[in-house]
């Protein structure tokens, strides 16, 4: 009888949900009974929000998931399973029969997330077992011509948010004339409430390096770099391990595979800064000086690290190579839309329910998104708007949700694809309050090194701060969008050109609410503080005092059995009253 293999995720999602608890229990449970169970570790499958993930396979049952384990329920499920019984609870994925989850996976399409959450990410030999380096193998089998012509006949577009054709930029290397060359990926992920590379650098290292080295080979380069942030100690302590066997099993190194070429892997740990994530700012930090943007031309292809020609793509996009080496760029292409082939790893947060990773196919509309693969709201609020492309990009509001995710589409809404965050909001999300978060971001995050990122974005956060303070007037409305076409304009690199994008999107989309706060110095969505107001009302309220006991500042008084009062001078509006009344006797306003 084959032994019950007991998989537990632990990538950063599942380790900060406490799975090393749980495999820690498993281990010594199933220490016992070693000739029944194996026990291995993976990463995340992409549902962050049902960690810690357990899966079991091995039985007739087929392969179940169970989420939200925890040491005290584990084992009795475990044991469940051998005996041959679904588990009673906690199972969200099951092979044979219906589950809680089957639905938000079975409308997914998975290149670049095939083997997350399956394979164990520090073994070789798990990630061979699935194909791992056979693209490696044709590729060094084939031409770098032809190499480079399957993957611009694949149409493949560069995902870290640009769209650029992947098989254009690697012909601009590859043509580049020098003994020297670079190939780098992007990981230096910033973007609020994304983490798609690092998922993937977690759950499949190899398939990074494996992308890396074919497009080196395609485009002459001997030498490259992953630049991830120092933020990501477990992906960076991942590839550092599938670098060390690739090495030992002459995947990379000198004489790859027998062949005439070499290849050599560094990692470049980054300090976390947006702007970085800019290819020249990144080859700055790379070459050990301050990481600020210069201008281009020359481009990386003709001039980038040390001067010589660098090729850089992000996490995603290399992810994608050894799938279109394998299965050709026919199959890569009966994916998406015409212009936007393959598929798009996103990152979903926010207001919904399904928040974690998802991998769909191009041109799905965001309805099918929101609610079919993210699983609807989180809250019983009605869906608002969608943040995408971070702090670059911009929100779509709900009257555009049946538009499709391809790079065109989303442009057209005045939003980007970006690398694929994805921020879900509901009704009860304040607009105005959403620009001045992110415009905060990237004013922080601006290197400074031209006036119009350092000095324009600043002035937009005081006029946004202003209207959310109750003090806007109504020329703010112009000087803001004045503003951000000088800063677009203006602007040395992406971080300051797309900066204003949160603004304009939800002034084009919600420019009722920057009035209601200008003229009427109210906030519709209930959220910006200065403009709130408690108030009780004495017909509903029953004297309970479980207000006045809540409140932090003392500012509710009354008797017991008695209608209460608040002193709207103490007020801080923390909206402790509010949440605490059972009654719905306090009103905010």
């Amino acid at each position: 009888m084959e032994p019950i293999t007991v998989k537990v995720g632990l990538a950063s999602c599942g380790l900060a949900a406490g799975a090393e608890d749980v495999y820690r229990k498993l281990e010594e449970y199933l220490g016992q009974n070693n000739e029944s169970f194996s026990l291995k570790r993976t990463a995340c499958i992409g549902m962050c929000f049902e960690e810690p993930v357990v899966e079991l396979a091995g039985s007739d049952l087929g392969s179940v998931t169970l989420g939200r384990v925890n040491p005290e329920n584990i084992i009795s499920l475990v044991e469940e399973y051998q005996s041959g019984k679904l588990p009673s609870s906690n199972v969200i994925l099951a092979e044979k029969s219906d589950a809680s989850r089957n639905e938000l996976l079975a409308n997914q399409q998975r290149i670049v997330l095939q083997n997350c959450g399956v394979i164990d990410p520090l073994s070789l030999a798990d990630y061979e077992s699935r194909g791992g380096y056979q693209a490696l193998r044709k590729a060094l089998a084939l031409s770098p011509g032809e190499i480079i012509a399957e993957i611009k006949d694949s149409g493949l577009r560069g995902r870290g948010g640009a769209g650029f054709s992947t098989g254009l930029k690697w012909t601009f290397a590859a043509a580049a004339k020098s003994e020297k060359k670079y190939v780098v990926c992007n990981a230096d992920e910033g973007d609020p409430g994304a983490f798609m590379d690092r998922s993937v650098l977690e759950g499949d290292p190899h398939k990074i390096l494996e992308g890396m080295i074919i497009g080196a080979y395609a485009m002459g380069a001997d030498e490259g770099y992953i630049y991830c942030r120092a933020e990501y100690p477990l992906a960076i302590a991942h590839l550092k391990v599938a670098i060390e066997a690739a090495l030992e099993k002459h995947y990379l190194g000198n004489n790859i595979m027998g062949s005439d070429f070499s290849f050599e892997l560094h990692i470049k740990e980054g300090a976390g800064a947006f702007v970085c994530g800019e290819e020249t700012a990144l080859m700055q930090s790379i070459e050990g000086k301050r990481g600020m943007p210069i201008i281009r031309p020359p481009f990386p292809a003709e001039s980038g690290l040390w001067g010589k020609p660098t090729n850089i793509n992000n996490v995603e996009t290399w992810a994608n190579i050894p799938w279109i080496l394998l299965n050709g760029a026919k199959a890569f292409r009966a994916m998406g839309t015409e212009k936007s082939p393959g598929t798009k790893v996103f990152a979903l947060a926010g207001k919904i329910a399904g928040s974690g990773l998802i991998e769909v196919p191009m041109g799905i509309p965001l309805r099918d998104i929101i609610y079919k693969v993210g699983g609807g709201m989180k809250t019983e609020k009605p869906f608002k708007a969608v943040q995408m492309g971070g702090p670059s990009g911009g929100c779509i509001p709900a009257e555009l949700l049946d538009t499709i995710v391809d790079y065109d589409s989303i442009t057209a809404t005045g939003a980007i694809m970006g690398s694929g965050g994805m921020v879900v909001m509901d009704s009860g999300t304040c607009m105005v309050d959403v620009a001045r978060y992110f415009l905060n971001f990237t004013q922080n995050e601006s290197c400074g090194k031209c006036t119009f990122c350092r000095i324009g974005t600043r002035r937009m956060l005081e006029i946004l701060t202003r209207i959310t303070e109750g003090k806007g007037v109504m020329e703010d409305i112009e000087r803001l969008e004045d503003l951000a076409q000088n800063i677009i304009k203006g602007s040395l690199c992406g971080l300051g050109q797309t900066a204003p994008n949160p603004v304009l999107t939800t002034l084009r989309y919600f420019k009722h609410e920057y009035l209601a706060h200008i003229e009427e110095k109210r906030c519709p969505a209930g959220v910006c503080t200065a403009l709130l107001k408690y108030e009780i009302d004495p017909d509903k309220c029953i004297g309970c005092t479980a207000c006045a006991r809540k409140c932090p500042v003392n500012c509710i008084s009354g008797t017991v059995k008695q209608p209460h009062m608040i002193d709207q001078s103490k007020c801080i509006k923390c909206g402790a009253c509010y949440k605490t009344c059972k009654f719905d006797a306090i009103t905010k306003a």
